[in-house]
């Protein structure tokens, strides 16, 4: 199938590594012209070195914080005199960390809400001016499969990326209009360096190896197995290309089966 990628210009945020990275990959092997992210200097060269092994990659690398309030404007300010337009947004950003009520301060809540909500808020309207000159404008959040399904000691990613999706199916509502698609995909435990370290805290709390808890980790799915991060890529690039131009206001869970409800 052809996703009409071709010369689209897409920004990924938190795309030095991790699901980002897949994302990023897959739309320069599609033929789009792709912003990275990431907030160290070294590992962005890394990945922008990377895609720039295609043939065709058109690669620019942006540092930056999503975190910081003055990023959003600054990386759109950057595309548009780069390259005038934008085709794809899709925000991605570093989850807060794991544990329980009572492990978290207000301070620790108002950082999360800061990195995983308001990251999302100020990409988006700093974004929709060039999005709405866009033919085929498309936003993807990035969440988690926690919404659907509260994750063990994960209580502000539980809490926050549930507000991301409220918000990002509000937009789907709002921007319609203007065709602007807006979707969210849920992904699920995935082979990431997150994941290693959620891991990793969980072999310490239960006296056992990162092994051990992500083989029962995976025996929780109907496939028995943990993501790939090209597979959430496969499903994140197809919802943000104009081959999936119907679609919007979706909240895709790429989890392996591992929420067991009905939506």
């Amino acid at each position: 199938m052809d996703l009409l990628l071709d010369g689209k210009i897409a920004l990924v945020t938190g795309s030095s590594r991790g699901l980002g990275f897949a994302t990023a990959k897959l739309l320069v092997q599609e033929g789009a012209i792709v912003i990275i992210n990431g907030r160290d200097t070294t590992q962005l060269a890394k990945a922008k070195e990377g895609l720039d092994l295609n043939s065709h990659a058109q690669v620019m690398a942006v540092p930056g914080d999503v975190t910081d309030p003055s990023f959003a404007d600054k990386v759109i300010n950057e595309i548009q005199f780069r390259f005038g337009g934008l085709d794809i947004l899709i925000t991605n950003a570093g989850g807060p960390p794991a544990g329980r009520l009572d492990d978290f301060s207000d301070v620790d809540w108002l950082l999360a809400f800061q990195s995983t909500f308001l990251s999302h808020v100020r990409l988006i309207k700093a974004a929709k001016p060039l999005l709405a000159r866009s033919s085929t404008p498309s936003i993807l959040t990035v969440t988690s499969a926690a919404v659907k399904q509260p994750m063990e000691n994960m209580i502000l990613s539980n809490s926050i990326r549930s507000a991301t999706v409220g918000m990002t199916k509000t937009l789907a509502n709002e921007l319609g209009p203007e065709g602007i698609r807006v979707n969210s995909i849920l992904p699920g435990w995935t082979a990431t360096e997150r994941v290693q370290n959620l891991m990793s805290i969980r072999a310490t709390q239960n006296n056992t190896s990162i092994d051990e808890e992500l083989y029962k980790q995976a025996q929780a799915s109907p496939l028995k197995r943990i993501g790939k991060p090209e597979e959430f890529a496969r499903a994140a690039v197809f919802l943000v290309s104009p081959a999936a131009s119907y679609i919007t206001g979706v909240m895709l869970t790429v989890d392996g089966g591992l929420n067991k409800g009905l939506l």
